[in-house]
């Protein structure tokens, strides 16, 4: 027997699934273990095991791969919790990353916002500026060296940064894309002084034009690449001592897998990466349940994120924002806010409540769950709100307790704001539902798509108790709460069933169309460089694809859409074969009669995107069907629930998941207990389970 395994590291909970590629599927959940996160990595396999009825060492020696996606990048980027690093820049540009291009006030903003014209600021610098340095140097736009590389200063500016104790350092050169050679000579210069210091380069992270957005990529790859290595090596180590024969990968942004290895260097194409889980387990589970367009939302225990699905592929994007500094990194487009089940509740000096960005995490944890926490989370709410049962999660393993989520809540937001408890339990729950809610529109419709052409899949330990709020009043058909084998292990299913996907890019800007020879030239150079970079993952491949394309935009326009270049020789044809696709792309996300070819298209980056298949089928099994659509059988309990301010507390029918069938139907208000998650039916909305396990929600 073989088994691909999918492990998904949150903030709070760490998931596991399993599939033996014949139809049987098992997952598990267990809390994360932070800062050792590998312990809890280690006892979810411990439990996969345990419901596969085998032991550790047997289940990792029958182990082709496991698949490892992890919340651990973007949270630390989110909540600003990264290492100490240090930045080498060209003399006189420095600053490029504190005056930020003029987008500082706008990156990442909604339309609203950025009109506020008084309330914009810029974020907080990345590096404080007695960490950015300097050093003389000079190569032209064209890759020549006008001024060579100052390597005495190089070593004064390197003593300097490890004297003040920093973690990393990241190098940004002008013009590096071109030529690497000062980039590459600084990084041994480094390393002569401090042989273990993690460096990073902007040449081989963001080898891309636009000096803010590359050193925005390269320093955040330095923030976050020390620590993704001092985790990865010990767990790997541990696997391998327990048995693992096969590759241990990382999940990337864009959607695929890279070698353990290999991640580190690359950290920054972690961010985002169990999205990315979430949304191939979508593409996977769309394609046998025939949805082509498809909204994936996870809610998880520190951050919401949504990503779409249109057409049957993930729309993707040249690079994605973090607290509103840009990411060169091709990427499943993501959509994120430090909104999930340990979302911290507070009130600001204005009396107003917040929810996020920071997050309880595994430890302490919400207040609920005893371990030290006194501040309010969504999860307390919940609890408070009778959604939760005080049986615990985990199927009882992990108690609540009310009294300790009434304690915080009462004192950090119902206090504060002359609220009762209840009050202020219903007014966390409904912010989380309305800041999720606002996102999904922003992602949906400021991309051009129509609501009402797609279904919902909501997955994530609180994406099923919040999805039918924040879903409601975006016009989707219905939601899809992913229950079956995998229930609340979503992302960690969409691991285990993801391919190695790797990407090459070049910076080029030029005017476009240009000649066929340049086209073939690029491509060329960018599908070895990919070929070279799959040797190196070591990896037995079954088929291997290549997709090309190139990011245009209309001259004098500072936004570019990345558009399909076609596959095959290049032809003289070629070149206006892609205009037309981009001016479709255009007139689809900017409206009917919105482009005009006359202005002048230019071309900036090429990018190539290779995709690599394990071999490994990952399917979702058929689920026992229902005699009839009752399913009083099901019957757990009544108790009181708030789904609702003007209602308030009402009995609540409470079913157990593991009594429904597949053409079980329930008409809300109702509750769901699945042992990793709970899902939500408000008044006004139907819950059907569909043939794969899933309960469908309805607005009625």
């Amino acid at each position: 027997m073989s088994y691909a395994l999918g492990i998904d590291v949150g903030g709070t909970f760490t998931d596991a699934v399993a599939s033996d590629g014949a139809g049987r599927i098992v997952s598990a959940k267990t809390p994360t273990t932070p800062p050792h996160r590998e312990l809890g990595v280690m006892r979810t396999i411990e439990d996969i095991a345990g419901e596969l009825d085998i032991g550790l060492g047997e289940l990792l020696s029958q182990t082709d791969y496991i698949a490892h996606g992890t919340t651990a990048s973007i949270n630390a980027l989110v909540q600003g919790t990264v290492a100490d690093v240090g930045l080498i820049a060209t003399k006189g540009h420095r600053d490029a990353i504190y005056i930020m291009n003029a987008e500082g006030r706008t990156l990442g903003k909604a339309a609203h916002e950025i009109q506020d014209t008084l309330r914009r600021r810029k974020p907080a610098p990345l590096i404080p500026k007695h960490r950015a340095r300097e050093v003389t140097e000079r190569i032209d736009h064209a890759g020549k060296v006008l001024v060579p590389l100052d390597e005495d200063e190089v070593r004064d500016v390197a003593r300097s940064l490890v004297d003040q104790g920093v973690e990393a350092i990241a190098v940004c050169l002008l013009w590096s894309f071109k030529n690497d050679a000062h980039e590459r000579r600084v990084r041994e210069l480094i390393h002569e002084i401090a042989p273990d210091m993690y460096v990073t380069l902007s040449s081989t992270v963001s080898p891309r034009i636009r000096e803010f957005a590359r050193t925005a990529t390269t320093v955040m790859n330095a923030q976050i690449g020390p620590r993704l290595r001092a985790y990865l090596t010990p767990l790997r180590e541990r696997l391998e001592e327990n048995g693992l024969k096969g590759p241990l990968l990382v999940m990337q942004s864009e959607g695929g897998t890279i070698t353990a290895d290999r991640a580190p260097e690359h950290a920054i194409t972690t961010v985002g990466s169990v999205l990315s889980g979430g949304v191939i387990g979508g593409m996977r589970m769309a394609e046998q349940l025939g949805h082509r367009n498809v909204i994936t939302t996870d809610v998880g225990g520190t951050t919401f994120l949504a990503g779409l699905i249109v057409d049957g592929e993930p729309v993707m994007a040249p690079g994605s924002i973090v607290n509103q500094y840009p990411i060169n990194a091709a990427t499943i487009r993501v959509h994120t806010i430090g909104s999930g089940g340990g979302a911290l509740a507070s009130v600001d000096d204005g009396g107003n409540l917040r929810l996020g960005p920071r997050s309880a995490e595994a430890v302490p944890g919400p207040a609920c769950y005893g371990n030290g926490g006194t501040h309010p989370t969504n999860t307390d709410a919940n609890l408070v709100l009778g959604i939760l049962s005080p049986r615990g999660l985990l199927g009882g393993r992990k108690p609540l307790s009310t009294e300790l989520a009434r304690r915080a809540i009462r004192r950090h937001v119902a206090e504060p704001l002359g609220l009762t408890v209840e009050e202020a339990a219903i007014a966390i729950h409904e912010v989380q539902n309305a800041q999720a809610g606002d996102l999904l529109r922003r992602a949906v419709v400021q991309a051009g798509h129509d609501p009402r052409d797609f279904v919902a899949y909501a997955f994530g330990g609180a994406g099923p108790a919040h999805c039918a709020g924040y879903c409601r009043d975006l016009g989707v058909s219905e939601v899809v709460v992913p229950l079956g084998p995998v229930a609340s292990a979503f992302s960690a299913y969409g691991l285990a069933a993801s391919d190695i996907v790797l990407s090459a890019e070049l910076s080029d800007p030029s005017s476009f169309p240009v000649a066929h020879t340049t086209l073939a030239s690029h491509y060329a150079r960018l599908e070895a460089d990919l070929r070279g970079a799959l040797d190196r993952q070591k990896v037995n491949f079954q088929e291997v694809t290549m997709r090309r394309e190139v990011d245009l935009r209309y001259s004098m326009q500072v936004n570019e859409l990345a558009t399909a270049v076609p596959d095959g020789v290049f032809t003289e044809h070629t070149a206006d074969e892609i205009l037309e696709r981009f001016e479709e792309q255009y007139e689809r996300v900017n409206g009917s009669g919105a482009g005009y070819r006359e202005a002048g298209v230019q071309a900036i980056t090429y990018r190539a995107r290779a995709t690599a298949g394990l071999g490994f089928p990952v399917v979702l099994p058929d689920v026992a069907e229902a005699t009839g659509s009752d399913p009083a059988e099901a019957l757990l309990e009544e108790r009181s629930v708030c789904l609702d301010a003007q209602t308030g507390f009402v009995p609540t029918p409470v079913y157990d998941y593991a009594g429904l069938r597949a053409g079980h139907e329930i008409a809300g208000p109702a509750i769901v207990d699945v042992p990793t998650t709970v899902v939500v039916i408000p008044a006004g909305v139907t819950g059907r389970v569909d043939r794969l396990g899933n309960l469908v929600l309805s607005y009625r």
